[in-house]
């Protein structure tokens, strides 16, 4: 029992350890935000952290004239709720600043996104911005995507029948995702989320381009190319990766 107890200790504060990491680099990416400026507000546990931040920021009168573009319906509601004003992309098609997280990263900065379920409202978002700095701790570095995170691919219902064979076909292990209650989970599009268990992908650009192909998947958790910054949180402080470098 005092065995459990310790090794329950040693978690707890493994996980705040990593949250205050998270944090610290959540609030410098919030730091890049200008006064007026159209900002892609992003989905998970990380982008909630400098969601939180820049609505204090506004709040206190420091930003002035930002509009923020939600991720997902969670992420507008809660936006909101902390003073921030939304826009929509037909008002805003471009967008200056994203922030958001990200499941893993490699070190090309591609990533694996989608653990939240928002991945096609995430990555419209990304590809419509001209800045997407990416907030992750330093686990989720990877020397290869599907090391250490199952691949999310959003299919609709109606193709789920033939998408899971598809999927098998490229070697992923396919299994759709499901709530507490064994219901599936579905997407603010009304989309299933499939998690794909992979050997470390090798050739990223080859697989996505397999996934885009396919109509009955609507998108995939693989963001190529798309990351302009990178800011890992660890025990030194925060470290900044640069898209190219």
């Amino acid at each position: 029992m005092r065995r459990r107890a310790r090794a329950i200790g040693r978690s707890r504060a493994g996980a705040m350890e990593i949250d205050q990491l998270k944090r610290l680099a959540a609030e410098q990416a919030v730091e890049s935000v200008r006064p007026g400026m159209v900002v892609g507000l992003g989905h998970g546990s990380t982008a909630t952290m400098a969601l939180r931040r820049l609505g204090a920021l506004i709040r206190e009168g420091k930003l002035d004239g930002v509009l923020g573009v939600p991720c997902s319906l969670h992420v507008e509601a809660e936006a909101g709720q902390l003073g921030i004003p939304v826009t929509t992309l037909g008002e805003h098609p471009v967008i200056d600043l994203t922030i958001d997280g990200a499941d893993e990263v490699d070190p090309h900065l591609n990533l694996i996104k989608g653990g939240g379920g928002a991945l096609l409202r995430e990555k419209v978002v990304a590809q419509a911005s001209r800045r997407l700095v990416i907030v992750v701790d330093e686990t989720k570095l990877s020397p290869a995507l599907g090391t250490r995170f199952r691949l999310p691919v959003a299919v609709i219902p109606f193709a789920l029948g033939t998408e899971l064979p598809y999927l098998e076909s490229l070697g992923a292990r396919p299994e759709v995702r499901r709530l507490g209650d064994g219901s599936p989970f579905t997407t603010d599009e009304g989309n299933l989320i499939v998690d794909c268990r992979l050997e470390p992908i090798d050739r990223p650009e080859e697989l996505a381009a397999l996934l885009d192909g396919r109509a009955g998947i609507v998108a995939h958790g693989l963001f190529i190319g798309l990351a302009t910054d990178v800011l890992v949180g660890t025990a030194e402080g925060v470290r900044h990766l640069k898209g190219g470098s």
